[in-house]
C-alpha cells in the first residue's frame, strides 16, 4: 500500500551476531562442541559481524535498491 508513494518496505534478518553482552553469553554458554556444530552449519564458517549487518541495511537505504520491495534478506553466512 505504500508503493504509489515511492516507499519501500524491507527487513533484514540476522543470524547470531555476538556484539553485545546478551549475544556474547549466548555463544560463549554453547561451549567449544556446539560452537563447532553452529559454525559448520554456517556456509562461510563464521559469525556475523555488525558491519556485515550494517552494509546489508546500506543497500537497501541505497538506490541500488529502489526496485527492492517486500523482501526479507537474510544476513547469517547462508545456511
Amino acid at each position: 500500500e505504500l508503493g504509489p508513494f515511492g516507499i519501500t518496505v524491507n527487513s533484514v534478518a540476522p543470524g547470531l551476531i555476538p556484539c553485545n553482552p546478551a549475544s556474547t553469553a549466548q555463544w560463549e554458554a554453547y561451549g567449544p562442541e556446539r560452537q563447532a556444530a553452529l559454525l559448520g552449519g554456517i556456509a562461510l564458517r563464521r559469525l556475523g559481524t555488525p558491519a556485515d549487518i550494517a552494509n546489508a541495511v546500506l543497500f537497501l537505504a541505497s538506490p541500488m535498491a529502489d526496485f527492492v520491495n517486500g523482501q526479507v534478506l537474510q544476513v547469517d553466512g547462508g545456511k
